[in-house]
This record gives C-alpha cells, structure tokens and sequence, in this order.
C-alpha cells in the first residue's frame, strides 16, 4: 500500500510556480521606481550621474519582465489567476512611471528642507558679505565644505548684479552643455527670465515656489 503511494507520489508532475517570475518583477519594479524617485538626488554626488550606468540595464529588465509576465498569462486558465501577478506588478509600476510626480515631490522637499540655508546665502550674498572668489568666473561663487550644502556641483552659487538688485541660483542639477536647474532667488517683483543665464534664450522651465524664489532649468 505504502510503496503503490510512493508510486503514485512519484507519478505525479510538480505544480508549475510563478514565485521566482513573481520575485523578479517585484525586485526590478522596486529599482526602477527607485531611480525615478531618486534621480534629482544623484545629481548631488560627485560623479552626477551614478544612476545612468544603471539605467539602461533596469530598461532592459524592466522590458523582459514586461514580455515574460505576458507569456505567463497562456498558463492562467490552467493554473490559476496567480500566474497574472507578474503582469499586474509590471502594470502599476509603469502606471506609477507615467503618472506619479516623482521630481516634483523631490523639488518640494528639497526646497523646504534647505529654505533656511539658502536664505541665509542670499542674505549674504546681498548684504556683499559673499562676493564671485571664483578666477575664470566672475558670476561664481564657492561656499566650499565649511557652509551648508545648498547646491550642487561643489556648492558653488551662481550670481547676477543687476540695477534691480542680485539674482541667486542654487544649483538643483548641472548637467553637460551648461545645462542646469535650479532654485533662483530673484529681487523683489524681477522678472526671472532676465537672469544673465537666459540672455540667449529664456528658460525651458519656469515655476514659483514663493516670492522672489523660482524653480528654473535651461
């Protein structure tokens, strides 16, 4: 009796699982929607772009899981809605790719937390207390490792002396070609756009967070 059991035991195929098809589109969900969330952020490491060696191979795995999770669903009807997971796990992370506001709420907060700081520069910078000490650029000043980190890109603030009064840029991101964004503090009721950076074309981003502070990118 017990050795017909074994026999019949041994017989019997394994139940195809769709745990490791599952695991898979979790984890590499999880580290897509973690460089969305986090990509501003690197812009303040040194390197500025430790995340873009990563990006093209998230891409390519996100879009494996993507294809595989749709192959696993021929085997719902036989084995059961569970085999849809992987899809539905592809589906809202894309939805969260497309929809969430991920830099936004990253600008958000990054403006609130560091508000103080950055006022307390523009404060100094107007009262003339910090001046360009930058050799090649007289728009340039380096706060160096001493004073808060308001900017990135080695702390350094960029300034326009106008008859209006000064125009301050905290750096958010500087990328190649003189690409920047960043948090401009502009004199009371100035127009941002004249900032000395947009003389050749205006910018490309234009937000207020607050008066006399604005959200630009070139």
């Amino acid at each position: 009796m017990g050795e017909s059991d074994q026999q019949t035991n041994a017989a019997t195929p394994a139940r195809p699982s769709v745990r490791a098809s599952l695991l898979a589109s979790m984890t590499v969900s999880m580290l897509a929607l973690w460089i969305a969330a986090f990509e501003m952020p690197f812009a303040d490491l040194p390197s500025g772009s430790v995340p873009f060696p990563v990006l093209p191979l998230t891409a390519l795995a996100f879009l494996a899981c993507c294809l595989w999770s749709v192959f696993l669903l021929v085997r719902v009807r036989r084995h059961g809605v569970k085999f849809a997971s992987p899809l539905i796990v592809c589906a809202l992370t894309l939805a969260a790719l497309a929809y969430a506001p991920f830099t936004e709420i990253w600008l958000q907060t990054n403006f609130r937390l560091h508000r103080v700081d950055r006022e307390r520069i523009v404060t100094r910078v107007e009262s003339g207390e910090l001046t360009p000490n930058v050799a090649h650029n007289r728009h340039l000043i380096a706060l160096g490792d001493n004073t808060p980190h308001v900017s990135v890109g080695g702390n350094d603030v960029v300034i326009d002396r106008t008859a209006e009064g000064v125009y301050v840029l905290l750096l958010t991101s500087r990328g190649f070609r003189h690409y920047f964004s960043g948090f401009l503090h502009v004199p009371p009721g100035s127009d941002p756009a004249r900032f000395f950076e947009f003389d050749d074309q205006p910018p490309k981003q234009l937000v207020q967070y607050d008066r006399d502070w604005y959200f630009v990118a070139n």
